[in-house]
């Protein structure tokens, strides 16, 4: 009759927390991936398109196509910033994220260390009644056969 650890549900809802921020770490994550790689098509397609600037405009470029080249290497210098920010961004919460998944596993870790003593404090109780059960059994038997 082993006694039930008190602090089980406590346990159990510390664990499904802990599966909820591993999920969402997990998301966090490849969410970072996917506006880094975001982030590094738009630097890649900026120095394509610059080289096909330079090289145009080593051959000669009127105005008007000229401004638009400029104009439109402006717009892609603004995506990459804003992608840059969404990076940062990204990168903060994933940090944030990190820092849940570690405090809910922290969370675990001492619910779980309190079921661990709590059932080698069980296991110890039920030993030691087994042995007491054991010695009177024996001092009960040897006590019988002294009188025959």
């Amino acid at each position: 009759m082993s006694k039930a650890f008190r602090l089980q549900p406590l346990l159990d809802l510390s664990n499904l927390r802990l599966d909820d921020a591993t999920r969402q770490l997990g998301k966090l994550i490849a969410g970072e991936q996917e506006a880094s790689q975001r982030l590094a098509l738009l630097i890649e397609y900026r120095a394509e398109y610059q080289a096909r600037f330079l090289d145009a405009a080593s051959h000669g470029l009127a105005p008007e196509t000229w401004r638009n080249y400029q104009h439109f290497l402006v717009r892609i210098d603004q995506a990459i910033e804003q992608a840059r920010a969404m990076v940062a961004m990204s990168k903060q919460r994933t940090a944030a994220g990190q820092k849940h998944w570690l405090d809910q596993r922290g969370k675990v870790k001492a619910f779980d260390t309190l079921a661990q003593r709590h059932r080698s404090r069980v296991h110890y109780a039920e030993n030691r009644q087994e042995q007491k059960q054991s010695d009177e059994h024996a001092a009960h038997r040897h006590g019988k056969g002294d009188d025959e």
